[in-house]
């Protein structure tokens, strides 16, 4: 068939998962595909046939649907490529025709068709097709876009990034895809939070010997009862991905050591393999009812031994969700206090809870065809009426989890062609304007948002399109400056102020000269000082422009000089504000590396210090990394170099904590700020730094004239890590500032 030997291997596996009716058909469409995407790439020089075997591969083996969804995956990348839709419709059956279609037509929405509402999107989805089939596979083809994100450049990362928030994972979440969804969640959360999300990534490395450990004390009393009886059961441990132990951190505001739940035990039994059981009648048990009471029987086992949580038992085995969701889910604790959530449930019940009831597909019988049949009709009905939180599928957990929001501190617009821009919350059609082209701002006029005529201080919201209206005739003005909120527009709107100013003080001063001339007069420079003083004015510059725009009469100035000679003015002392030059305040208090503010019981008697590489202060989630010579050094659990300490030397990885009150003393660290080249920027940072209890101890600017931004290295005194989120927040809020990251 031509195909090169990686790819030849793996659609070699793909194609095993058929019988020969089946395979026949993906075989053909993959061959099309195959013809059709020669010489096409992806950004990273790849063949694009590896997307849509990728894809095809998530459909088959993760998701578990037929063969008909993997040759629309094929023949769908085949059409886009130039392929005759004719061809699909003689060669292939008419279920797969039209799922074709609907994949086609749906890759034909972009982003100002949707205006990125999940709820708009379910509806062109719907009209484009009748098969629910093509929504998951839509979303399959967006897990596998996300999974590659990093071979596409930094603007079409975050156009995909926000539409996978915004679009995709709250329609994993009601099709009750969470495998799916969760993962999306944590490549989101990688790339919108990096420092937040390697935090709890390394926190997760750095207690897994403790969760292996905990596994081991649970399932040690419990593995010869469930032999003498005679149940085939794999044990799994399921972590919390880093986006729901955020979530959980967020929402009970607590550190990582404050998440409970971050882990549990699962039994998942395999009844074919158990031994019988038999009914009250003697009977032996099959079907739902031997999975049920073998489930039971897992449970009595853990609640004999181990003390249970009543409260917080989940039995939706005795009373199912209405989508068919069944698991046993217990808090248990130990003899030490150590609580630990145990779920129960057999094969196919855990197939269900990590494909979500898709995953019917995968089975065989009336059974399951009735469910799956079932599960079409309500995904269409859902997607078709939408409904706010109504899923089709729970959660793992069994709680109701938060979807993603977008940055509450900016918003998101595109432009006609789908070009997205990032804007600061509060932005209006104005810094649009200027966000796209300096000269297109300053010709604004107004706009169309959503195809609607706007002014130019309308406020923009996330997922709007913006369209710009223009004049020739227009010229900023000084009002522009009170509504626009981008350092961008400001900058550019004072900019070309200025250039006003100097193209009017260059006609209002020839002006003074030929009148002065006229009048056979000669004017000092005292002179036209005290004048400055006497309209109470800053600048010569912005007095002469007055006189060109004739905001100032000639005869005024005329009669003030001559007022002045017959010494018959007043002088108008006029008190002008001071803008003066910010330096760093003196630190009240120095930190130091060997101030005792640990409390490390197993690291007594040894010297300690923080790490320079991170600079961990007060709060922080830390550990502490036993060197050679230099004693117990401190790191942040976000230090870059944590996860290689933790993976390569667990032995030498210790536990501290802080003590219970800081002890008055002061941490350092560094923050990278970048903000627009205005002047007053550094001002406006020192003001915010002298609101907190927090001391500058050094500061580096450089400037990028490429980006027309400052670049600023700020080292600070804080007591901690609550005091430093005041100042990162009061700086992040500052106009002009564009980012704020810790380093």
């Amino acid at each position: 068939m031509g195909y090169s030997y990686s790819d030849n291997g793996r659609l070699k596996g793909l194609l095993d998962l058929y019988d020969s009716d089946d395979r026949r058909y993906v075989e053909d469409a993959a061959s099309i595909a195959w013809n059709s995407l020669v010489g096409v790439s992806r950004s990273d020089g790849t063949p694009f046939f590896g997307h849509a075997l990728n894809v095809a591969s998530i459909s088959a083996f993760e998701i578990g649907l037929p063969a008909g969804c993997s040759a629309a995956v094929f023949l769908h990348e085949a059409i886009t490529r130039g392929t005759s839709g004719m061809e699909v419709t003689e060669k292939f059956p008419a279920d797969i025709a039209a799922m074709v279609e609907g994949l086609n037509n749906i890759s034909t929405i972009k982003p100002k068709d949707t205006r990125l509402e999940a709820e708009n999107y379910r509806k062109l989805i719907v009209a484009y097709s009748s098969d629910p089939r093509v929504t998951v596979l839509k979303l399959a083809d967006r897990l596998e876009i996300m999974r590659s994100l990093e071979i596409f450049p930094k603007s079409a990362r975050e156009n995909k990034t926000l539409e996978t928030l915004l679009l995709y994972i709250p329609l994993a979440h009601q099709l009750g895809l969470y495998n799916m969804k969760s993962e999306m969640e944590d490549i989101y959360f990688r790339n919108a939070e990096p420092l937040q999300y390697r935090s709890i990534r390394n926190s997760l490395m750095a207690t897994e010997k403790d969760r292996r450990m905990m596994t081991e004390q649970f399932i040690g009393p419990l593995k010869e009862k469930l032999k003498e009886a005679g149940i085939s059961y794999t044990l799994k441990v399921r972590t919390k991905t880093a986006y729901s132990i955020w979530n959980k951190m967020k929402k009970q505001n607590v550190g990582f050591g404050g998440v409970f739940d971050v882990f549990a035990i699962r039994f998942i039994i395999d009844p074919e393999k158990s031994e019988p059981l038999t009914g009250q009648q003697g009977e032996l048990l099959q079907g739902i009812e031997l999975e049920h009471a073998l489930c039971w029987k897992v449970f009595s086992f853990v609640t004999e031994k181990y003390k249970s949580d009543t409260d917080r038992l989940r039995d939706w085995l005795s009373k199912p969700k209405p989508n068919g969701y069944e698991s046993l889910h217990i808090t248990v604790s130990n003899d030490e206090g150590a609580v630990l959530e145990v779920q129960i449930r057999t094969q196919r019940m855990d197939d269900i809870a990590e494909k979500g009831l898709a995953s019917h597909w995968s089975y065989k019988g009336i059974h399951s065809e009735e469910k799956l049949t079932e599960w079409l009709k309500a995904a269409r009905t859902l997607l078709e009426h939408g409904g706010q939180g109504q899923t089709l599928s729970p959660s793992d957990s069994g709680e109701d989890e938060i979807l993603p929001q977008p940055p509450p501190d900016d918003i998101f617009a595109f432009t006609p062609t789908g070009e997205l821009r990032r804007l600061p919350a509060g932005a209006t059609v104005l810094d649009f304007a200027f966000d796209i082209h300096t000269g297109l701002g300053c010709k604004c006029t107004g706009g169309k948002v959503n195809g609607k005529g706007v002014s130019i201080r309308e406020e923009l919201k996330t997922g709007d399109v913006v369209e710009i209206i223009t004049s020739r005739n227009q010229r900023p003005t000084q009002s522009w400056l009170t509504f626009v909120v981008t350092g961008k527009a400001r900058s550019k709107i004072r900019q070309r102020l200025k250039q006003e100013e100097f193209k009017k003080a260059a006609e209002g001063k020839e002006l003074l000269e030929r009148r002065l001339k006229n009048w056979k007069m000669e004017i000092a420079d005292q002179e036209l000082t005290d004048l400055l003083k006497r309209w109470q004015i800053k600048t010569k510059n912005e007095f002469f422009a007055n006189l060109g725009a004739g905001e100032i009469d000639m005869i005024d100035v005329r009669d003030a000089i001559l007022a002045m000679r017959n010494g018959t003015a007043r002088q108008t002392h006029i008190k002008e504000g001071t803008n003066a030059d910010w330096a760093p305040a003196a630190s009240q208090q120095t930190g130091g590396d060997d101030i005792l503010v640990l409390n490390a019981d197993n690291v007594k008697g040894l010297d300690y210090k923080m790490a320079r590489c991170c600079n961990p202060i007060y709060g922080d989630e830390v550990f502490g990394f036993v060197t050679i010579k230099e004693g117990v050094k401190i790191h942040r659990m976000s230090c870059p170099n944590a996860a290689r300490l933790i993976e390569k030397f667990p032995y030498r990885i210790q536990k501290v904590t802080w003590s219970r009150t800081p002890s008055g003393s002061v941490f350092q660290t560094t923050l990278r700020i970048t903000t627009h080249n205005e002047n007053s920027v550094i001002t406006d940072i020192s003001n915010v730094i002298d609101r907190f209890k927090a001391s500058v101890r050094s500061l580096t600017v450089s400037e990028n004239g490429r980006a027309s931004t400052y670049e600023i290295h700020l080292t600070v005194s804080v007591s901690g890590n609550l005091e430093l989120d005041k100042v990162i927040a009061g700086i992040r809020a500052t106009k002009n500032v564009i980012r704020v990251q810790r380093s």
